[in-house]
């Protein structure tokens, strides 16, 4: 008899768990977020704060590029897009399309850094120069300036908000519409990590990446956005005040005006706690001027 007993209160706790039945203190709500690479390790820490405070909701973040977090938000698989770009018409447009209406946020400042590695004499370059290399007018390391070595020119992948914002800015020098592309011979990586990494190990690289993933592994390039301007390089400071030439917003957008969990986390992130994370990450906060 006591077995039986045993084994009936065995069942029926089981067919609570299974029941979804669970423990008061468990998440109630997942939010899902999903995008920018660059903006990927910051929404972690944003997130794990978050949870901290508000043990009923979760969060989960992963990366894939800016374009992938907006083609999620258009398809309504995602609560949340992280870009490091701001979104096109078109994108909007097929969101409409969907029934969504994306909802803009800035939620933190970017210096774009053009690195290289630190063996590289070379220390500065004007978006000119930088146009050239990375369409493939300037091959040689000599002709700005540098050693007699031909250039091994890194970039984002094609689906990243980080490559596109290169692209239209330095590339096409703020002209969106520009004929200019990325020289075949650029060789395309899939992560802010991978940029780094190649950078640190070869002399002869160049490549691109936002300020809170640069380390001292890498050389970053004071740069000049005309001949005879001032060379500066990047740095929170000079992002605050604008005066570095490859600064932008990260973003967030949502399907529709955030409510509930989604609108908590967004006023987070860009609240005095959020704000003082990107500043701990490397990124400029949204305050600063």
């Amino acid at each position: 008899m006591k077995t039986n007993r045993s084994l009936k209160i065995l069942f029926v706790a089981l067919g609570i768990f299974c029941l979804g039945v669970l423990p008061v203190h468990a998440a109630e709500k997942t939010i899902q977020i999903k995008g920018s690479d660059t903006i990927v390790n910051l929404s972690q820490a944003w997130a794990e704060e978050f949870m901290a405070e508000n043990p009923k909701v979760s969060l989960a973040v992963t990366g894939g590029g800016s374009g992938t977090g907006i083609a999620a938000l258009i398809n309504g698989t995602t609560d949340i897009a992280n870009a490091s770009r701001k979104i096109k018409k078109k994108e909007i447009d097929d969101a409409q399309k969907s029934g969504y209406y994306p909802e803009e946020f800035k939620v933190a400042v970017d210096a774009l850094a053009v690195i290289v590695n630190p063996a590289n004499p070379v220390k500065e370059m004007t978006i000119d120069q930088l146009s050239d290399i990375f369409t493939g007018k300037i091959t040689n390391w000599n002709e700005v300036g540098g050693k007699n070595e031909k250039i091994l020119v890194l970039s984002r992948e094609r689906n990243s908000g980080t490559h596109m914002y290169f692209l239209e800015n330095v590339l096409r020098k703020g002209n969106e519409k520009g004929p200019e592309q990325f020289a075949p011979s650029v060789l395309m990586l899939p992560s802010s990590e991978a940029i780094i990494n190649e950078t640190s190990t070869s002399e002869s690289a160049i490549g691109y990446d936002g300020l809170g993933y640069v380390s001292s592994k890498v050389k970053t390039l004071a740069v000049a956005k005309k001949k005879g301007e001032a060379f500066v390089p990047p740095s929170k400071e000079t992002a605050m005040n604008r005066t570095y030439p490859i600064w932008r917003f990260l973003y967030m957008y949502t399907g529709f005006k955030p409510r509930g969990e989604v609108k908590a986390f967004i006023d987070f992130a860009m609240g005095e706690k959020g704000q003082k994370i990107v500043e701990d990450m490397g990124f400029v906060p949204l305050g600063e001027k």
